[in-house]
């Protein structure tokens, strides 16, 4: 009788101290996120935007990719996740291109992961146009198919905006996080990824708590 007691209590204090350590864990504006001085344009108001800019040929974005699913499992269904190609330079507009023809075509879901695989993991050199034509045949689409989405004006219509977009947030990198506009996270600031992503959530229920009312 008396063990079981103490094992009840023990359990008791375990769970005690766990939801401490959680609530414990706060983040720092200007240490672990930055505030946006002109909160940013969001695709759905309805609901909390996560903005990640990556670039395919990023390291880090790779690395972060599995941390970013795994997260995406257990997303709230207030939260709209969004990607953005960042296009700081010619190759990673290239990329940024064949991001929005990938989607345009239907083909992005299937695809994203499998880019990034094939340039870090598999080391296949996908830079080019040409390249790329040739590699998103393995998803259904011919390379004229892909050629005129690359090269079409909704494409570069979308790249200019994304564009526009990082140069508002004043990207100095990537992969950046932005959530709902207003706040922005990076690795430097995060020091690991599992602990980014625990931003990304504080953030995420900072602005809930701060949504007004319907």
């Amino acid at each position: 009788m008396i063990k079981t007691v103490f094992r009840y209590l023990m359990g008791i204090a375990v769970v005690s101290l766990l939801a401490v350590s959680v609530q414990a864990e706060t983040f720092k504006e200007g240490v672990d996120y930055k505030a946006v001085k002109t909160p940013g344009r969001i695709d759905d108001s309805s609901k909390i935007e996560v903005r990640e800019f990556f670039w395919y040929g990023c390291p880090h974005c790779f690395k972060l990719e599995p941390y970013l699913e795994t997260w995406l499992k257990t997303k709230p269904t207030d939260v709209n996740y969004v990607r953005t190609p960042g296009v700081m330079n010619r190759s990673w507009e290239t990329h940024g291109k064949a991001f929005y023809a990938a989607k345009n075509l239907g083909i992005l879901d299937k695809s994203h992961t499998n880019l990034f695989d094939s340039i870090h993991r598999d080391k296949r050199d996908l830079k080019t146009q040409k390249q790329l034509a040739k590699f998103y045949t393995d998803y259904g689409v011919t390379k004229k198919e892909f050629n005129d989405a690359f090269e079409s004006f909704g494409v570069s219509s979308s790249v200019r905006q994304a564009d526009a977009m990082g140069r508002a947030y004043r990207l100095m990198g990537v992969p950046t996080i932005v959530v709902n506009g207003k706040y922005i996270t990076n690795g430097s600031m995060s020091k690991d990824y599992k602990r980014w992503m625990r931003i990304v959530d504080y953030l995420v229920e900072l602005e809930r708590k701060n949504k007004p009312a319907i």
